[in-house]
């Protein structure tokens, strides 16, 4: 018989926290168990309400700040106590960028088992409107004849109730109220599950997935919003290649921001870097780390549209681009021909297979860049490290599977002579990280 769960307090309790969580919640210690709490930094003492008990630790949201921290500061969003989307608000960037270089390092003891010869300083930039892609939610509640939008409570559950968001582009920030008026004047106003925002140099697009088919009323209103507000709308009644364009009706399908100098194009829909003003400073670290020259012939793997192959190209002899989505290899292709880029190939291979066989894997290269997604790179390191490149430049959105492939590449006998953090994405949790790799014997 299991032993029966001791039910946590209903009534407020006064704690010390003692650190902060990789999430970004204050931890506390209460009766031998370990208490994570919303909104509260380390040597804080709070008054806290529980939310959650469980066999091994309980949660908890703070409810008062008796003794702050000098690191805490107001909050810019009205809706951060509620809203799932930001963590760490209510610390100054100075904290914040700490945190976040102190969860990398412990992920490179925990994970890799691996110390970097240097730390450098982080690289941030624009901290309020740098949200440039998000997927809002939107719901519509019965019981209170209330539609939502915006990102998911901090508890996951529902959509947060708000009406602006400060992280998001300057387009956008203020738009929450007007997206609820729109769509709950639509016939189907229950079955809009979510809108993706994209947004270019030049352009703001929304893309509405719409279970049900939209009336030519709703399509009317759609246009006429884009219209209103200067945004580029789109339709996805169906997986992501049922995506179309609905205003304005032109044969302009895909955005554009400035990159080195180059103009990159992109559909909405793809994978582009969140922060604007911290792409090109993270393309410049990867460009100073790599030194590209005239003889090298480099290897871009999960290259995306050409984010880093692009600038790359204009200093090396070379530069062949690999990545697993059919759709981005042929815009990569269009992005380097309208760049006037002839050093460039792109290949479209599935990075987690072996890929020693293929033809482009036959090739020598003297360098190699990565960037890959969350799950990491893990499958393709030895094939790296069979080319015996002078230097791995490596960016990563995950810092424990980037702490697990630098400790393969440890295993395999490489150097990780430096790191540091890109703060991508300010007033969370999450961050990119550059690495650069040499071998041992260099």
């Amino acid at each position: 018989m299991s032993k029966k769960r001791k039910k946590f307090s209903k009534e407020p309790v006064i704690t010390k926290i003692d650190s902060i969580s990789h999430d970004g919640r204050g931890i506390a210690h209460i009766d031998g168990k370990t208490v994570f709490i919303h909104n509260a930094l380390p040597d804080e003492t709070i008054k806290f309400q529980y939310t959650r008990s469980h066999r091994r630790f309980d949660e908890g949201q703070s409810i008062e700040i008796l003794t702050p921290s000098p690191e805490r500061i107001s909050p810019k969003c009205p809706h951060y106590a509620v809203c799932g989307g930001c963590q760490l608000q209510h610390a100054n960037t100075e904290f914040q960028l700490q945190h976040k270089q102190a969860v990398l390092i412990e992920q490179l003891h925990h994970f890799g088992h691996v110390e970097p010869k240097k730390i450098v300083p982080p690289i941030t930039a624009d901290i309020w409107g740098y949200r440039r892609k998000a997927r809002l939610g939107a719901r519509f509640v019965d019981k209170l004849d209330t539609l939502y939008v915006g990102f998911r409570e901090k508890n996951g559950r529902y959509i947060a109730k708000m009406s602006e968001c400060p992280i998001l582009h300057k387009t956008l920030c203020n738009q929450i109220e007007n997206l609820k008026t729109l769509i709950g004047s639509l016939s189907i106003c229950k079955d809009i599950p979510q809108i993706e925002v994209a947004v270019g140099d030049d352009q703001t697009a929304l893309v509405f997935r719409h279970i049900k088919p939209l009336t030519p009323d709703d399509l009317e209103k759609l246009r006429a919003f884009g219209k209103q507000h200067s945004f580029w709308i789109y339709l996805q009644p169906d997986d992501l290649n049922s995506v179309h364009k609905l205003y304005p009706d032109d044969n302009h399908l895909l955005l554009t921001y400035m990159n080195q100098h180059l103009k990159l194009q992109f559909h909405p829909c793809h994978f582009t870097q969140v922060n604007a003003s911290i792409n090109p400073l993270m393309i410049a670290r990867a460009i100073e780390w790599l030194q590209p020259n005239k003889d090298d012939n480099i290897l871009d793997l999960f290259c995306g549209l050409g984010n880093f192959t692009l600038p790359i190209a204009a200093h090396c002899k070379q530069i062949i681009g690999i990545e697993g989505n059919d759709d981005l290899i042929h815009l990569a292709r269009q992005n380097a021909q309208n760049n006037q880029l002839s050093n460039i190939k792109f290949f479209t291979a599935d990075l987690n297979e072996t890929v020693t066989e293929t033809d482009w894997a036959k090739q020598k290269y003297n360098k190699v860049i990565l960037d890959p997604p969350r799950t990491g790179a893990l499958e393709i390191l030895e094939y790296i490290h069979s080319l015996n490149p002078e230097c791995i430049v490596y960016v990563s959105c995950n810092p424990a599977t980037l702490a697990r492939d630098a400790g393969k590449l440890a295993e395999l006998g490489w150097t990780l002579e430096k790191i540091g953090l890109l703060n991508m994405f300010p007033h969370t949790t999450h961050f990119e990280t550059i690495a650069l790799f040499t071998p041992k014997s260099a």
